[in-house]
């Protein structure tokens, strides 16, 4: 995904977190509870930039707005899977019915099998002109490796009306040490879970 897209759905999401903060402080003063999510668990599908797979969130029961998320995903060029576990905060969004902002975060362990990588490039000479051509060595290591890392996240989710569905977007930067290299990648997606 762009780099301007992450920014403009990160900065939409917290947009989105500022109302909801508001707005639950202008509840709790006058003596109302917290955002109810109008489920209390969803299984489905997580599309992102990154990764997709499977995802499921549970309420952890009463108004409080605290789910956790469990996702199974896999990346696009990668052989293996990862599975993570987040802690979510729910806060309703202006007064609209089945709209909210969640906030998180969590950890992730996964297994991939090899990694692409180039060697040390080659240059050749040819003809007068003194044209020059490199060629760079593409290997893959057939090894499985390890992969641990920590999350967070930032969603906004809406549960249709009548219907048993929750369509979300979220932002989910993560940090992972993957065979001795580190590194901090952004992903966002699309989630569509059905409730019960």
């Amino acid at each position: 995904m762009k780099r301007s897209t992450v920014s403009f759905l990160f900065a939409l999401l917290l947009l989105a977190g500022f109302s909801a903060s508001a707005q639950s402080k202008k509840k709790s003063g006058s003596g109302g509870g917290s955002s109810n999510s109008g489920y209390s668990t969803g299984i489905g599908l997580r599309g992102g930039g990154y990764s997709s797979g499977l995802t499921i969130k549970h309420f952890m029961g009463g108004k409080n707005g605290v789910a956790i998320e469990g996702l199974l995903t896999t990346e696009y060029k990668a052989r293996g899977a990862r599975l993570t576990l987040l802690g979510e905060k729910h806060l309703g969004v202006a007064d609209v019915k089945g709209l909210q902002f969640y906030y998180g975060a969590g950890f992730h362990a996964g297994a991939y099998q090899g990694r692409y990588y180039f060697t040390d490039a080659r240059y050749y000479y040819k003809g007068r002109k003194g044209d020059i051509y490199v060629v760079r060595d593409y290997r893959y290591d057939e090894d499985t490796y390890l992969a641990i890392g920590a999350d967070l996240i930032l969603g906004l989710e809406y549960k249709l009306q009548d219907l048993p569905f929750v369509v979300g977007v979220d932002y989910k930067p993560f940090f992972e040490v993957f065979h001795g290299y580190t590194g901090f990648y952004n992903d966002a997606a699309v989630s569509l879970r059905f409730t019960f």
